[in-house]
This record gives structure tokens, sequence and C-alpha cells, in this order.
């Protein structure tokens, strides 16, 4: 009796210890220490998230778990252990979903586009042992990397799935980065066998000479008989996708599963300056990352998907693996993004995933039509909005009146029939996230992850209304905040801890191929990888990101600029269709290039009586730039910027920024170091005509 008083009193003594290195009231109802009664470790609950302390003789408490697995983190699926590798998961799709609908694409009759044709999870099953025997009979040895060189469709997945299933390892050659990006890749990850289109064949064909290490092309939706042969010296082969399949299904091979911890793929991120860095991702980094996510998502083989964003991006891939799990039914768009709102009207998906750079162009749209209808139309849409908004914020449904009446006819723009929407790759404004949640209804997430995460670090918690944030830790992962003093932001900060997001668990990488310096810069001794995202934890232990180590830039007056936070301000300025901020440590005000919408600066210019030959005769005119600016102006106040954060003088360019004329990276960011050297003459003329009008000014005082 003694002993166990003793050993009550020595676990009362260690918990007003633990409690002691609490940070904050540990009385408050956020706050409650809680005693695992297995493994004797403990964390402070906090809304969605749990904290827990990284060492605890320091007395910090800083690292972030999802509250939904706080003592372990994720590396498999909970219903589904045994899935460890991408292969156990196709493998488990099959059997569990075989005559479901999987892999959809439009049909062209006489010329016209048609609707969806799809393949079944079994098809897609045989059509993966096919290709893998293929690969094998042609000699690609297990172990060897592939390419994957043309844009989103059933192949590209069932490329994927034969990798997984034969060990090879996948490598996306983007369609976006160029030649000279796609012969750095296949030289650097020594490729084997490349899939490509007619289109990228070409240029293959073009520097073959210079990519010793391929010995096997295949042309998906290539002719046989249009195939070029090759001298035999080449030691490279060029056969069609069908042919291939025939060559693998008449020499069928048994699967030749990978090992969790095996390489799966290794994703080229383009990033914003240098050559393409690969990084490296294995079986169990993918599926953890998923089952994590799975924690909080929950999808239905009656669900229907549209896939549109670049499979060569992880945000994607990680989606097919998530789809694949749950028997989702999958459809391509045709390739062309002009046509993707008729692609939507055709598939009406119930799961819509995208970036900001759309629900942007979205949100302008439908507030300009609104603005512009005026009278009724407006007050009753103003009404409907402003009713649900109050419903959302109070945890109530709206009236369904408000639906029928305005928001179900906004719906028919995404198909009618969307009940999740996601947002990742770059912050999204939340006004538009709220504007999204309002006239979408369903469950309208933002998440943030990056390739070297396997996707998903943090995401938005179901049924959580606030915005502003993109949500609680993946369960898969821990999450803390590093000190980043040069910036001024700290754990101390007041009202909330600030600093560089860092990441630990098993969605982190193994490395960039090839390149132990640049992995050595990102992960620290203790496994963190430094994501260089500047982040803050909200009340309910949900993160926010404020900033961007690298993208930050001091102007003369010695203030601390991040570009990116600006550029999403003017975002909504119904002109704006892009926006590139520029500022240095040599002037004290910045400037803005700005690619116009250039349906809305036609309207206006109609509207003004305004005489142009073309579009960019339009954006030259001092009278457009002074009203472009004005409007800028009027958001920037709106949004609360800063004096200094306000653009001075604008450039308006009629050509968008796209990833062909190098501006933007494959997930649409804006590449900042080209974008300065494509606009350098712009940006001298406004700073010259900036200088012009202070002179006077200074020379009257």
């Amino acid at each position: 009796m003694e002993e166990a008083r003793g050993v009550t009193s020595a676990a009362q003594r260690r918990m007003r210890a633990i409690r002691d290195h609490l940070t904050g009231d540990s009385t408050s109802s956020t706050t409650q220490l809680v005693q695992s009664p297995t493994a004797g470790e403990f964390f402070s609950e906090q809304g969605y998230s749990a904290v827990l302390p990284e060492k605890l003789q320091t007395g910090k408490w800083n690292v972030y778990r999802s509250a939904r697995s706080p003592l372990k983190l994720v590396s498999r699926f909970p219903d589904h252990p045994e899935i460890g590798t991408l292969h156990d998961n196709f493998v488990h799709a099959v059997d569990t979903f075989r005559d479901y609908k999987y892999l959809g694409t439009r049909i062209r009759v006489d010329g016209t586009v048609g609707e969806y044709k799809w393949m079944t999870f079994g098809e897609a099953g045989t059509a993966r042992t096919a290709i893998g025997s293929g690969l094998m009979y042609h000699g690609i040895e297990k172990g060897a990397r592939v390419g994957l060189y043309f844009i989103n469709r059933p192949e590209w997945l069932i490329v994927d799935h034969a990798c997984s299933a034969y060990s090879y390892v996948s490598v996306p050659l983007y369609d976006t980065l160029g030649p000279d990006a796609v012969k750095y890749i296949v030289n650097h990850a020594v490729v084997q066998a490349i899939f490509c289109v007619p289109e990228t064949l070409n240029s293959l064909l073009s520097f073959l000479s210079e990519i010793p290490s391929v010995r096997v092309i295949v042309v998906v939706g290539g002719i046989d008989d249009q195939m070029p042969s090759l001298p035999s010296s080449t030691g490279v082969q060029v056969v069609t996708y069908s042919k291939l399949l025939t060559q693998g299904r008449s020499n069928l091979h048994p699967f030749c599963p990978p090992k969790p911890e095996d390489t799966a793929t290794i994703c080229y991120t383009s990033g914003t300056t240098g050559t393409p860095k690969g990084a490296v991702l294995s079986h169990e980094n993918l599926i953890a990352n998923v089952a994590g996510a799975t924690l909080t998502t929950k999808f239905y083989p009656s669900d229907v998907y549209i896939s549109y964003l670049p499979l060569a991006h992880i945000y994607e891939r990680a989606n097919q693996v998530m789809t694949a799990y749950f028997g989702v039914a999958v459809g391509f768009y045709q390739g062309d993004n002009l046509k993707l709102m008729d692609d939507l009207a055709a598939l009406r998906p119930t799961i819509f995933c995208s970036v900001p750079r759309l629900y942007n162009r979205i949100y302008a749209g439908i507030t300009n039509t609104v603005k512009s209808s005026g009278g009724l139309r407006e007050r009753l849409f103003n009404a409907a909005y402003n009713a649900k908004k109050q419903a959302l914020q109070n945890g109530k449904n709206a009236s369904p009146m408000w639906d029928r009446l305005v928001f179900n006819k906004i719906r028919e723009k995404l198909g009618g029939r969307v009940r999740y929407v996601v947002s990742g790759a770059s912050p999204l404004s939340p006004d538009v996230l709220e504007f999204m949640k309002i006239c979408f209804g369903g469950e309208v997430i933002e998440g943030y992850g990056m390739t070297e995460t396997s996707c998903v670090i943090t995401v938005m918690d179901l049924g959580d209304n606030q915005v502003g944030h993109v949500g609680s830790p993946n369960p898969a992962c821990e999450v803390k905040l590093e000190d980043v003093p040069e910036m001024n932001y700290t754990s101390q900060d007041q009202p909330y801890p600030r600093g560089e997001i860092c990441v630990r668990g098993p969605i982190v990488f193994q490395g960039y191929y090839k390149d132990e310096t640049q992995t050595r810069e990102v992960i620290d001794g203790e496994g963190w990888l430094h994501t260089g995202d500047i982040g803050l934890w909200l009340p309910g232990g949900r993160l926010k990101i404020i900033d961007r180590k690298k993208n930050i830039f001091k102007l003369a007056q010695g203030e601390y600029i991040a570009p990116e936070k600006i550029e999403n301000v003017y975002a909504k300025c119904r002109f704006v269709a892009q926006c590139f901020i520029y500022g240095d440590s040599f002037n004290s005000s910045l400037v803005a290039v700005v690619a116009v919408d250039p349906d809305v600066l036609r309207d206006w210019a109609a509207s003004q009586g305004l005489k142009h030959n073309d579009l960019e005769q339009l954006c030259n005119d001092p009278r457009t730039k002074a009203t472009v600016l004005a409007e800028m102006d009027a958001i920037g106040r709106e949004a609360q910027l800063r004096g200094f954060e306000f653009a001075k003088a604008v450039t308006l360019v009629a050509e968008p920024f796209t990833l062909e004329n190098g501006l933007l990276t494959p997930t649409f960011k804006i590449k900042r170091a080209q974008a300065k050297a494509y606009f350098q003459s712009a940006i001298t003329e406004m700073y010259k005509e900036l200088a012009a009008s202070e002179t006077p000014a200074k020379s009257a005082l």
C-alpha cells in the first residue's frame, strides 16, 4: 500500500513538473494536460492540434501534431495497415472496386467532343500488368527510371501503376519545363524508358544523341506505321503504347513488388531559380501522407474527381493515390484549360481540387457580373450572400431558398454536384475562400504542402468555419516554428508565436537525388525539414502562412516586403489577371507589372469611349494605367496594406505570365528572378518616372 502511494505521488510530482513547462495558462479551457495511459507521454490539447515538448529539458512546448493522433504519427491507413506501397494500394483498389468506373476520357465523334467513356479498375489493372511486362520484355530491369513526358490522361496513371508493380522509379518530365530541362532530368536521373505523345516525340528525337541512357521510347496515341525507324546504332527502339500493350500481353511477367522503403518516384521541382532538383520520394513517404489525410477526409466510390492539375506535380499525384484508395472515378480534362468549364459541365464532379489562380478568376468573374447587373439582381445576391455568411459564422444552415434563388446557378459553373472543394499550391485570400464556401456550398478547405513532404503538411479540418489559415498538421507529421531572428520572427512573439515552418515525420522525403549538399541545407541533424515558409500559430492549433524566408526583400528605408501577400491582395482587382510586385534596397517604393484581364479592360474602354487598335495600345494608354492603379489603391486600402506596401507605379501588359514564357513554375508561382529580367526595362522606366515626379516636389520644399 505504501509502495502504491509512493508511485502515485511520484506520478503527481512528474505531472506537476510537466505542467510547469506549459506556456500560457494551463487552466484555460483550450489547454488541458492529458496523460497517456500507455506510453507515459504528455501533450497539451489546443483545439485541432496537440502540443508536445521537443526536448523536455529545455522547457519548450513547441511541437504541434494533429489532435487526432497526438502520441503516434500515422504511417499506414488505419483500416488497411497491410498497404505499405503504391503497388499494395492499387492492388487493394482493383480487388475492392474491380467493376467500378475508374478512368474516364471524352470521346470525339465526327470532330465533336462527346460524353465520358470509362475504364474500370479491373481493366486498368490488366493494362498495368501488360505495360509493366512490356517494359520487362524490352529489357528494362527492376529499379530503372521511367520518364513520363505528356499531360494528364489515363495512360499516365496506368504507366505509374506499372512502375509501382514492377519496381520501376517514375520520373515525371514536365511538358512545360522545355527541352533543356527535360534533357537535364533524363541525364541526371539516367532514365532508360520514356513515355511520350506524338507532340513531344519530335522534341526527344531532336536531342536523342544527347540522352544516351534511353533505350525505349513509347508513344502514347501513336500509330504503328507512322513511327520513325531509328538506325540500330542508336540502340533506341520507338514503339507505340498499343504495341507495348500487345508485347506485354504476349509475354506476361509476375509482379516484382517494391518494399515500402524503396524509391517510388523522383519529382523534379523547377523552383524559382537554377536547375531542377530531384526530390526522392519512397513508397512509404506517399502512403504515410495520404494515410494521414484519410483521418480527416473520406471519399466514396460514388465520388467523381476531375484531373487537370499537372500529374507531374505532387499535389495531383497525392490526390491520385487517395482516389485509388477510396475507389473514386477520375475523369480527365481534354488537355485545354480554356475548355475546362465545358469538361466540368460534362463530368459533373463531386470533388474539385485547384489552385488560387483559378479561384481568384471565379471570384472576380462572379463579383464583376453581379456589380454590372445592378439594381434588383445585385441587391438579391447581396442579401443571399450576407444571410448565408451569417448562418455559416453561427454554425447554422442558411435557408435553402437562397440556394434556389441565387447559388444553384453559380454552382453549375463547376458542374452542379461539387461537395468538396480544395485549394493548394499557394495561399488563397480569406475573402475568396469565404466566397467559395458561400457560393458553392459543401466543404471548401485549404491545405499547405510541398513536394519534399510528399504533399500535405497541414489542412483545414472539416467543419472549421474560420478562414485565413491552412489548418492543423497532417496526422502523419509534426510541425514546429523555428525562430528567424534576422526577420524578427520568434516563438516569443505576441499575440502568436511565429517562425520558419519545420516538418518531421514519415512524410519527409529521402533527399535530393545526387545532391547531398542541398539535402543537408533543408534537412537538419534531427530530421526537421526547413520549408522556407514563415508561419504563426493561431488559437486552436491552426497554422497561418505569413511570409516566405527567401522571397522577402528590403526597401531602401529598411522596410521588409513580402511580395506574395501584396500580389494576392491586388489579384482581387477586376483588371488584374496576374500581378508581379517588385522592389529592392535601392528604391523606397514598390512597382507592379500587371497582366490584364482582356475582357474586363475592353469592356471598360468601350464604356469610356476609348478608341484603340489592339490590347497593347490600350495597356499603354496613360488613362488606362491611371484607372487600374486607382482601383489597385482602393483594394489595397480595403485590405489595410501599409503605406510602403502600395505599388506606386504600374506597367500593364497584354501577354499573360505563363509556363511557356518562363514566368511561372509548374505550380503557377511567379519565377521572381526571371520576371525581373523579363520586365527589367519596364521596371527601370517606372522608377525613372517616380524619380522625376518626386524631383519637383523636393525642389518645391
